[in-house]
């Protein structure tokens, strides 16, 4: 089972905002459409800190490509999460790239000619299950954004909100763990990944495996290290494989993660180590066998793509229990301001890093037009009670949303992903079904902006049950409502 949305109610990327966190509305995974909702022990409280390996460039020969591979520099099983002390709670702020300067634009606004101007008939069943998440001011950080991540697993739901984690029990919506410091998992481990956290945190279930995978970015002064822990079993409160891998001497910003059977693959947005300079989008995979079995582990990257006028990607994240076909490659699609749905083609070779390739597809698929949300300003979306342009809240409004959902049908696969625009003069989720994303020529099967009214609806999440229905999740608000939850 897969999130579909959240909401925050904060203020801008101010410190200290209001944001308080809503969470629930999930759709099944694996039946019809129904909403529910070596290595050494951690045994050592005073680990020495790890010094981590630079990741160094590989070269295939005779193709002028050039590879990046990265080990972990680190990697021990932890005791117990709920055995761990927890961590000191510190205040702390957000790491944040400043100004977080966005790519290069090649937009140009069009007139949506795909909007949803009539609101249908409510046909969605309700949530079986609905429960407050972690709190404000939540974990060792009053950020915002929160950075609200959360994942359904087989019998448990975990949310992360920046420095802060928590796991609920599935059937009845009791904590079974925390809230506490994401720092807590990294007790006795050492380094940065125990004591420099920064956030941007993520958590995926591996339903191939049935683990849970969590990661967050790490760094003494800038966040150059990816800390990524696996859990043994499918109890988030058990043992976890954890890992500290070194990127790079860059500001690695807004890692999200997707699960594909040969690996946890993941983009990076790239500034460089000043945060003053966006570079471009990265991506990587980290070899998800190794992780699994808790052995030393290692990364591959083909480096920055395109330089700073390359939008940014996400990778795919598989969703169901029918695999891609063996060996084929992980597709990122980027953010379509220059009016395509560039799909990358990440493959990897472990037995050869040199081999791996992540290449563009050659004709993608035409974008419908749109007019691109809050482009002088990312604090652009109005709250009931607020009056200062200045307590808005943050669009995010020029990327994809987490995440792009994966699915294999048999006859056919597709994946599902959008991202915020301007409609009817407030926020809308433009929605897409793109196919033939892993082999031959991708294709728009349907896409649609969800916009029927003059509530704004921003920050989507999107995901497909094996019959191929489509749920949608976002945030609401307006000048008139508080910030909310919606689906359709």
């Amino acid at each position: 089972m897969k999130l579909l949305g959240v909401v925050a109610r904060g203020v801008g990327r101010r410190r200290g905002a209001v944001a308080a966190v809503f969470v629930l509305t999930a759709l099944a995974v694996g039946a019809g459409a129904v909403l529910a909702g070596g290595s050494s022990v951690g045994l050592n409280l005073r680990a020495s800190s790890p010094v981590p390996r630079a990741p160094v460039t590989m070269r295939a020969p005779g193709t002028g490509r050039s590879v990046i591979v990265g080990h972990s520099y680190k990697n021990d099983v932890s005791r117990s999460l709920r055995s761990l002390p927890r961590a000191p709670l510190v205040p702390r702020v957000e790491r944040e790239a400043s100004p977080n300067p966005r790519p290069v634009s090649q937009h140009k606004d069009g007139a949506d000619p795909v909007r949803q101007t009539t609101l249908p008939t409510p046909n969605m069943p309700a949530t079986t299950l609905n429960f407050d998440g972690i709190v404000f001011p939540g974990v060792d950080c009053n950020c915002a954004p929160p950075d609200t991540d959360g994942e359904v697993g087989s019998t448990q739901y975990v949310q992360m909100v920046n420095m802060g984690f928590q796991v609920f029990d599935k059937a009845t919506a009791a904590s079974v763990l925390g809230p506490v410091g994401i720092a807590t998992v990294w007790s006795g481990f050492g380094g940065v990944c125990q004591t420099n956290g920064d956030g941007d945190p993520v958590v995926l279930y591996d339903q191939l495996a049935n683990r849970w995978v969590i990661s967050q970015f790490a760094g003494v002064s800038v966040p150059t290290d990816e800390c990524i822990a696996v859990s043994t079993t499918s109890d988030a409160t058990g043992t976890w494989n954890r890992y500290a891998f070194h990127l790079g001497s860059n500001f690695f910003d807004y890692p999200h993660l997707g699960v594909w059977p040969d690996g946890y693959y993941m983009s990076m947005n790239v500034f460089n180590s000043a945060g003053t300079a966006y570079l471009g989008p990265q991506p990587f995979v980290f070899d998800r066998a190794a992780m699994l079995a808790g052995s030393p582990a290692t990364f591959i990257s083909t480096g920055i793509t395109g330089g700073s006028s390359e939008e940014t990607y996400l990778p795919a994240d598989l969703d169901g229990s029918t695999l891609p076909t063996s060996g084929a490659p992980n597709p990122f699609v980027e953010y379509p301001s220059g009016g395509v749905y560039k799909v990358f083609r990440f493959h990897v070779d472990w037995g050869t890093p040199a081999a791996s390739t992540f290449t563009p597809v050659a004709s993608p698929p035409a974008a419908a037009a749109f007019t691109a949300l809050c482009t002088t300003t990312r604090q652009c979306v109005p709250q009931a009670g607020v009056t200062s342009p200045t307590n808005n809240l943050d669009a995010i409004a020029d990327r994809f949303m987490f995440r792009n959902a994966y699915r294999n049908f048999g006859d056919h696969e597709s994946l599902v992903a959008n991202y915020t625009v301007s409609s009817g003069a407030v926020a809308g989720i433009r929605w897409i079904e793109l196919r033939n994303v892993t082999a031959g020529t991708p294709t728009v099967a349907q896409e649609s902006t969800y916009q029927p009214d003059s509530t704004w609806r921003w920050m989507g999440s999107a995901a497909m049950d094996n019959a191929g229905n489509l749920a949608l999740g976002f945030s609401a608000s307006s000048a008139a409502i508080s910030p909310q939850i919606r689906y359709a």
